[in-house]
């Protein structure tokens, strides 16, 4: 019985799986997924899985019992127009299921077909973790090995003569028993430090912060499945930029103008003064509408980046959120030739699944 439960267990996880990476977008594009994230999983609504089973109705004769057709239901089949009587029957349902920020980012990877992000070996910091290897002769009884004790306890009869064939029965004494013993190793854990940047200049609406904290939830998603040791820091500009955290990342509201440089400055001293000699790995992405102060701040920018961002980073992600006039961030980004720096812009809440297909479509 416990075997049928743990199958049928295992093919509704499938069932939802499919459904989930069937409408990986929707989800994507959706801020409710986030609304009802906890610590290690997220509520995501699925189609009602529909399993098959018997309904009666309230008159239950024998089988076979009664007039009827082929094809006529078991219960009584109503339909309502909205008027009258309570109905009976059920109608289509919206199932509440927990999925692990684990499970996600496998269904992430496979959908997007996003490459494992290989760290910099250099940039571990060491773990420790326990393996079963080898065998003892003293230990719990929650460590028994049943197998290799009663290997023994065959051994030892066989050899004393005691085993008949006619009649086996293997009865271990103490000095048969066996217990599995461990060992520890040292497991190299890298670490990583995400960076967001994030534009909060008169021009960045509340709409599209909200563009950037879904695609921030699922670059978190999948970093989070490839680091044990993940930091986040929150750094927000206008004309000036500092540190703050996530809830007034998400929330703050500012109206002034915008010089990204400042944020570009801020993440380079943060970077020298925290995170030098290749201590962790590093990933920035930087979200703006791209309406910069000037043509020269442009210019410092691409300095910047060029000279002391991109060779500290495993990569650098720059989105530009629902831009419209005067928006040249992006162009000016686009002359920097680094395989590190990657670009994406993010109009509206579907475009949040090919951004994220391009940020993190390099694996580094």
């Amino acid at each position: 019985m416990a075997l049928l439960i743990d199958q049928d267990a295992s093919r509704f996880r499938q069932i939802v799986r499919g459904k989930i990476k069937q409408n990986l977008k929707k989800y994507m594009s959706n801020g409710e997924v986030i609304g009802k994230r906890g610590k290690d999983f997220v509520s995501i609504p699925v189609p009602h899985i529909d399993l098959p089973h018997f309904r009666f109705g309230d008159s239950q004769g024998g089988v076979g019992q009664g007039e009827g057709e082929v094809g006529t239901p078991l219960g009584p089949g109503e339909q309502g127009n909205g008027s009258g009587k309570a109905g009976n029957q059920p109608g289509g349902h919206i199932l509440e299921v927990e999925v692990t920020l684990e499970e996600l980012a496998e269904i992430l990877g496979e959908e997007l077909e996003l490459p494992r992000i290989q760290p910099k070996s250099k940039n571990n910091v060491e773990g420790e973790t326990s393996r079963y290897t080898s065998l003892r002769r003293v230990g719990p009884n929650s460590l028994r090995h049943f197998k290799r004790s009663y290997r023994e306890a065959l051994k030892r009869q066989i050899s004393s003569g005691m085993y008949s064939r006619e009649k086996p029965s293997i009865v271990p004494i103490r000095d048969d028993m066996r217990y599995r013993s461990w060992k520890t190793y040292p497991r190299p854990d890298s670490n990583a430090v995400i960076l967001y940047m994030m534009d909060i200049s008169g021009s960045m609406t509340q709409n599209k912060k909200e563009l950037v904290r879904m695609t921030a939830f699922w670059i978190d998603t999948w970093l989070r499945a490839h680091y044990k040791n993940l930091t986040t820091r929150y750094i927000v500009h206008d004309a000036a930029a500092y540190e703050v955290d996530a809830d007034t990342f998400y929330h703050v509201r500012e109206n002034g103008g915008t010089k990204i440089s400042s944020a570009y400055e801020f993440c380079k001293h943060l970077i020298e003064r925290e995170y030098g000699g290749d201590t962790a790995n590093l990933y920035g992405f930087h979200f703006s509408d791209g309406e910069n102060f000037d043509g020269e701040d442009d210019a410092y920018c691409l300095q910047l980046l060029a000279d002391s961002l991109l060779p500290q980073m495993n990569l650098f992600g720059y989105g530009q959120v629902a831009s419209g006039y005067g928006a040249y961030f992006l162009g000016t980004l686009n002359r920097l030739r680094d395989e590190k720096l990657v670009t994406a812009q993010i109009g509206d809440q579907d475009d949040i699944y090919s951004a994220i297909k391009t940020f993190l479509g390099k694996g580094a």
